[in-house]
């Protein structure tokens, strides 16, 4: 369940910065506009979700730190 959520906020993620670049780029020099810092918002937002998902399961264990060679 952990994994499939972490899966979903990191193209979220990804969504959020790819925007606010293209707003940046959009919006030089009007300074009403205030979409880049919404959009960097939210993907600090998605960031923190995801921190704290990595952190839930590697508590409950559903998230392993182990590498993938080992074969244990």
């Amino acid at each position: 369940m952990i994994t499939t959520l972490i899966y979903i906020f990191v193209p979220l993620l990804l969504l959020s910065l790819a925007g606010s670049l293209f707003f940046l780029l959009v919006d030089q020099g009007k300074r009403e506009k205030k979409r880049t810092l919404y959009l960097l918002g939210l993907r600090v937002f998605f960031a923190a979700t995801i921190i704290i998902l990595v952190a839930i399961g590697l508590y409950t264990g559903e998230l392993g730190n182990s590498v993938p060679w080992d074969g244990s």
